[in-house]
């Protein structure tokens, strides 16, 4: 079976509920007919009801941008996976370079928050990545596979099915900056080779690895083209409905 590419709208802390709910009116006239992707929007948190509310029966899905890997407890402004799935939520976006960055996640929470995705039907993107001084030191490889084993930690080749992976060369997020399509098809066969070391040679050819950095409509097509790469996680191109559109329709 041939992989089926997954292109998710990561919107950051941008849009209030309104213009959420306007973004969704916009772009879905624009990918109506489209069924060759998965189409995923993940708004804010304050978002997600009224993006949910409005994408239904169109066949767009709607994502978290982060989760806690508890059902439940004395977490002060943390969204549990219960949360998420009661209001309709399918995927959720895990260990962002920004969460590692900013807040500090490290390989051992993603994994955990991982584990509990899985547990309650949400589909994970969980994002992998290296930053320019690991690049420039030639360290991407090594940086990739230690990433991609920490966030499988644990993982059962039964469990993999579901689990989506996001290469995000982190010096080309926000940037303007993009990895050709050969070294982010590069970069996924390192990651793939050790899905398959970790999880066997069927869950590594099945598993979806999206590019995301810096992904517009005028280089969605010479990346996707590439067979390594099933998909992207785009993110200031995905805030405006025409460009989305765009990179949708590639």
């Amino acid at each position: 079976m041939p992989r089926k590419p997954l292109i998710a709208a990561n919107w950051k802390m941008y849009k209030t509920p309104a213009q959420a709910q306007e973004f969704t009116r916009n772009f879905l006239p624009l990918v109506a007919n489209h069924t060759r992707d998965e189409i995923v929007l993940c708004p804010s948190f304050t978002s997600l009801s009224v993006v949910i509310a409005a994408v239904t029966g169109s066949g767009v899905a709607v994502g978290a941008q982060n989760m806690h890997f508890a059902d439940e407890g004395a977490y002060t402004g943390e969204t549990s996976p219960l949360m998420l799935k009661a209001i309709g939520a399918t995927h959720v976006i895990l260990g962002h370079s920004e969460r590692r960055q900013y807040f500090g996640e490290t390989d051992e929470i993603i994994n955990k928050k991982l584990k509990t995705a899985l547990q309650h039907g949400l589909i994970p993107i969980v994002c992998v990545g290296e930053v320019l001084a690991e690049r420039e030191a030639g360290k991407t490889d090594e940086v990739l596979l230690r990433q991609t084993r920490g966030v499988l930690a644990g993982i059962t080749s039964a469990e993999a099915a579901p689990i989506v992976i996001a290469y995000e060369p982190v010096w080309a997020i926000g940037t303007g900056k993009t990895a050709t399509p050969q070294i982010a098809s590069d970069a996924h066969k390192v990651i793939r080779g050790e899905v398959a070391k970790l999880l066997g040679p069927a869950v590594a050819e099945a598993m979806r690895i999206l590019y995301g950095g810096s992904v517009k409509p005028d280089n969605a097509t010479a990346l996707m083209s590439e067979t390594e790469i099933d998909g992207g996680l785009v993110g200031g191109a995905s805030l405006d409905p025409q460009s989305f559109a765009k990179i949708v329709n590639y």
